[in-house]
């Protein structure tokens, strides 16, 4: 089963990406968390355990304490070390345009996509055809 990690400090989102994986029957294992160093640490940690690692992190920008900017700066020197690198989508409330352009600073951010998540975006993401790119 493929795996997917949200990081996001919104517990109403959590349960908006659970609800709709589990209501359409998207088979991923999912793990939210409100804390992206303790997503960093895990990849530091098992990053030569391909089966242990996600296969998608979705990841907000704003976030109290460690926001998903330290998030992408913390892992742009470990994602190319890592045995199976996820797939990285921004998953944010925000339509600054400056938001979007300092995404595109990292080369492995997938794309920018809008909240809420939609059924159609999170199928596109699990079967691998991801949104426009940033």
């Amino acid at each position: 089963m493929k795996k997917l990690i949200f990081v996001d400090d919104s517990p109403l989102d959590h349960f908006i990406l659970k609800r709709i994986l589990k209501k359409y029957q998207l088979l991923y294992e999912v793990n939210c968390t409100a804390c992206g160093e303790e997503v960093t640490e895990f990849l530091e940690k098992n990053k030569q355990d391909a089966d242990s690692l996600p296969d998608i992190i979705l990841l907000d920008i704003y976030m109290p304490h460690f926001n998903g900017w330290a998030f992408l700066e913390k892992i742009q020197s470990l994602y190319p070390l890592l045995a199976k690198p996820p797939n990285i989508y921004i998953l944010s409330s925000s339509i600054n345009p400056k938001d979007i352009a300092q995404a595109r600073q990292y080369y492995f951010v997938k794309s920018f996509i809008f909240k809420p998540i939609t059924k159609e975006v999170l199928e596109k993401l699990i079967n691998e055809e991801a949104p426009a790119a940033i």
